[in-house]
């Protein structure tokens, strides 16, 4: 079993046997340790410590955050990040040219035309796009309904979720009752 080490400067280090850790050093070994340990630190550290592996490697795909929801979940997530650690493969040549970040923005295909990568299967967002698809589109009030979300909150959301960071072609259109649809444009 690999033992981690934290310093004062939350750099975490992974040691193959408890000997080898410097002193002052706090070391674990299992998350229910890094969970002792971090009951006794302030509430910021074990963000601190999230944030600094977001964006590094091995972590490219972890995002920065402003807080966890609690301790317990904190804990998992980091325990969770440190695990790469210990099967990270040792670092390459500098010759290795650095991941470009992504933006924020909806990413491009070659050719210019916007990439979708779907929704996760039960989110609001699938839900949503399952009623646009309808042959007969939605009305505002059924994805309201749907959501539990306002009319503004909707709207909002097709137009930047769906139209402009997705990609997708939604048809704005009065209903035959004279309400307002949307449905996916083909």
């Amino acid at each position: 079993m690999r033992l981690f080490a934290i310093d004062t400067d939350n750099n975490i280090t992974a040691f193959p046997a408890a000997e080898q850790i410097p002193e002052g050093q706090e070391h674990f070994g299992t998350e229910k340790e890094l969970a002792k340990l971090a009951a006794n630190w302030p509430g910021d550290r074990l963000l601190q410590i999230w944030n600094s592996f977001a964006g590094v490697a091995p972590f490219d795909e972890l995002k920065a955050i402003k807080k966890f929801t609690d301790r317990k979940t904190a804990v998992a997530r980091v325990w969770k990040a440190i695990q790469r650690l210990d099967a990270a493969p040792a670092p390459q040549a500098a010759d290795v040219a650095p991941k470009p970040k992504k933006s924020r923005k909806a990413s491009k295909a070659e050719d210019g035309a916007p990439t979708t990568k779907g929704a996760r299967e039960g989110s609001k967002k699938a839900i949503v796009l399952d009623l646009l698809k309808r042959p007969t589109g939605a009305t505002l009030a059924d994805i309201m309904s749907a959501t539990g979300w306002q009319a503004h909150s909707v709207r909002g959301f097709i137009s930047g979720s769906l139209s402009k960071k997705m990609g997708i072609k939604v048809e704005s259109f009065k209903s035959e009752s004279g309400d307002r649809s949307y449905k996916v444009s083909q």
